[in-house]
């Protein structure tokens, strides 16, 4: 197994989040973050460099993908509500800190191989050989 465990452990220190309460979802299903709905957010630079560890971070939490994607719609007018988005994801990612990507050994012979082996159905696939 994958895993960024002591890469997301530093990150969470880093913030001061260490001891944080974990929670089930990277983002609340009902949030609709919009530009200038709150308080404008005091240190752009530090969401920006938060922003940049959580996204290498994606490579092994493809979960936090979605959230990731919403919230960095905002980094060139951050507000208050972004911010306070991208705690509820580092909360997230506390709570999943043992999980990683699981990849199976399998010889790889062609374009189909390696289409199943990352779990896509596309109906086209036959077309290429």
């Amino acid at each position: 197994m994958i895993s960024q465990r002591k890469y997301a452990l530093d990150i969470l220190e880093e913030i001061g989040m260490q001891n944080c309460r974990p929670i089930e979802s990277p983002m609340d299903p009902n949030l609709k973050l919009m530009a200038d709905q709150s308080e404008v957010y005091a240190d752009p630079e530090r969401y920006r460099r938060l922003m940049g560890k959580l996204f290498y971070l994606t490579i092994t939490r493809p979960d936090i993908s979605f959230a990731m994607g919403v919230v960095s719609q905002f980094m060139e007018n951050l507000h208050l509500d972004n911010w306070n988005a991208v705690m509820n994801i580092l909360r997230y990612v506390k709570r999943v800190l043992d999980k990683g990507c699981c990849m199976k050994t399998k010889v790889i012979r062609n374009y189909r191989d390696i289409v199943m082996l990352i779990g896509l159905a596309v109906p086209w696939i036959g077309s290429l050989h």
